[in-house]
């Protein structure tokens, strides 16, 4: 047993000059029982071992992501698909069918929406490594259901199961790996998965593409959806050998064991200063989250777990405006349009008048090069800045958008050869500007005690406006054919305004949310200004400085301590 930890009562003074009392642990770090518990917790992975390895295991996370979106593309005109599900035929008989069709692909964002919903109750009881677990087991069950379905109805059921496996994961792997990365790496780390969504999609086209042969078999497309359950699996498996994060563990009263990760992660003892830092900087941010929580927290629950009321306060902390921006971001990666294409590019390009066979050969392609793009925001992200390049890449789509209405408007085989090649260039900019953005951004805008509902009500905005794409696009190219992509082009053309006027730079700060992002909202909220231009300003004070405690409401004349 360690020894007890001192318990200190830390008395807030608000925006009204009201006060609060809660208690929060403060272990005795030097103690001989604290380091032998730290001791039972040590990790074989240390140091930048141990960032790969989580990098690894969440990176298949996002390829499972990926390669789910990517492989119903080409199989939606496979003709062992088409001849076991024929309402996903459309001809001019069945016009109708292109609901049915969309709706077979949409329905799995309304799985991934209720999943991601989930999290709110399930993602603190759990923890981030279980519900991962949990998360990709659910999947499997679906994949499984999926491969062996044999009527319309039963792989509608099934692609919902697979749904709610991933929505659990979406809205918990970008946490987990936000939350054992170094700030100054951060942003290239989380833009890596974003490409591996790409490199996922990539897969997924390739195999379809190697499946299409298979023309005799219902193994044409029965192989490529059951083949999603070998990335779930090696995600399963290998997560149980990486560490819980740091921040979840001090927030469920695990203070030994959040102090193990942390030398861990660091690759240095629990006696150096910056892993003591780390660990002091990580405790006091729960506790001064822990604003309406009194009592004591206990081992294995949840330390002031957030109201959903609070989502909705402003003040200093500016909880609704930082959460918004999280839910706002992924309906903007939605409405862009970039699911037209990832769902749909091998029927785009059959549109075009291009053959079946080199209709796949080019969306493969397409993937190979939508993924290739991705790899240059990971070396812009922490260099150039968030809002730059979502700005950027919103310029770039809306342009693209337009010049693919009005080569649409044309239509003849030159016109058309030019817009396949704008998918390409569509993507890329996306993926330059868009991508990996949506996964990083909203960990980062929420402080730790809202980042779990946060992220749950971020990745449902995803999910919902993804279905809203997915199911409008078989329609509406069925209805106003090449007038879709004006639509596109115009809500494009509204995020740049959007991105520049009331997103915060949140490049190079910390995730602790007793300093950085709280202490510029704080500001911004004090000072009566906007939160974006606060945030590019280079007179923020320093993390736990006096100045930012007075900030935050916690300085010398509203702190005190009783020992």
């Amino acid at each position: 047993m360690s020894q007890e930890p001192e318990i200190k009562n830390v008395t807030v003074q608000d925006d009204s000059e009201k006060s609060t009392t809660r208690s929060h642990y403060s272990p005795d770090v030097e103690s001989e029982d604290f380091k032998r518990e730290v001791e039972a917790y040590g990790s074989p992975l240390r140091g930048n071992r141990l960032t790969w390895a989580i990098a690894f295991v969440t990176g298949t996370g996002f390829t499972l992501f990926g390669y789910d979106q990517g492989v119903m593309s080409a199989l939606l005109s496979a003709g062992q698909f088409e001849k076991t599900f024929p309402e996903v035929i459309v001809n001019d008989q069945h016009r109708n069918h292109a609901t049915l069709q969309s709706l077979l692909v949409a329905i799995y964002e309304l799985g991934c929406l209720v999943g991601a919903l989930s999290n709110l109750w399930v993602g603190d009881r759990l923890g981030r490594r279980r519900t991962i677990i949990l998360g990709g087991v659910i999947m499997i069950i679906g994949a499984i259901i999926q491969a062996a379905s044999f009527s319309y109805a039963q792989i509608l059921v099934a692609r919902v199961i697979t749904g709610l496996g991933n929505g659990l994961n979406t809205s918990t792997v970008p946490s987990y790996h936000a939350e054992c990365s170094p700030a100054a790496k951060r942003g290239a780390l989380i833009m890596i998965e974003g490409s591996l969504i790409t490199f996922g999609i990539m897969i997924s086209y390739w195999i379809d593409f190697a499946l299409f042969w298979a023309k005799a078999s219902s193994a044409q497309w029965r192989v490529p959806i059951a083949l999603q359950i070998i990335l779930a699996l090696i995600m399963i498996v290998f997560i149980n050998f990486l560490p819980e994060s740091p921040r979840w563990l001090l927030k469920t009263g695990q203070s030994a064991h959040a102090m193990a990760v942390i030398s861990a992660l660091e690759d240095k003892s629990i006696s150096d200063p910056d892993v003591q830092q780390t660990f002091h900087a990580i405790n006091e941010a729960v506790a001064l989250e822990e604003g309406t929580t009194s009592g004591i927290e206990t081992k294995g629950q949840p330390a002031g777990k957030a109201s959903l009321r609070e989502l909705f306060s402003g003040g200093r902390s500016q909880n609704f405006r930082r959460v918004a921006l999280g839910v706002v971001i992924q309906c903007f990666q939605q409405i862009t349009g970039i699911n037209i294409i990832t769902y749909y590019a091998t029927l785009l390009f059959e549109m075009l008048g291009i053959s079946d066979v080199k209709s796949r050969i080019i969306a493969a392609c397409n993937g190979t090069e939508y993924f290739l793009a991705s790899l240059i925001a990971i070396a812009l992200i922490d260099r150039v800045g968030r809002r730059k390049l979502m700005i950027f890449g919103s310029i770039g789509q809306t342009l693209t958008m337009v010049l693919l209405a009005i080569l649409g408007s044309i239509n003849n085989s030159a016109t058309q050869v030019v817009s396949a090649v704008l998918l390409f260039v569509f993507n890329s900019f996306f993926a330059v500007g868009w991508l990996g953005m949506t996964w990083l951004y909203p960990a980062e805008i929420v402080g730790l005690r809202m980042r779990g509902p946060a992220n749950a009500l971020s990745t449902a905005s995803n999910w919902t406006f993804n279905f809203l794409v997915v199911m409008v696009t078989g329609p509406s190219f069925e209805n106003i054919t090449w007038r879709t992509y004006i639509v596109f082009a115009s809500l494009n053309a509204f995020i740049i305004p959007c991105v520049y006027f009331f997103f915060p730079e949140t490049a190079g700060r910390s995730l602790e949310a007793s300093v950085d992002m709280d202490v510029i909202f704080a500001l911004a909220h004090l000072e009566g200004v906007s939160p974006v231009t606060v945030s590019l300003r280079k007179d923020i004070p320093a993390a736990g400085s006096p100045e930012a405690d007075r900030i935050l409401g916690f300085g010398n004349d509203s702190v005190g301590i009783d020992e």
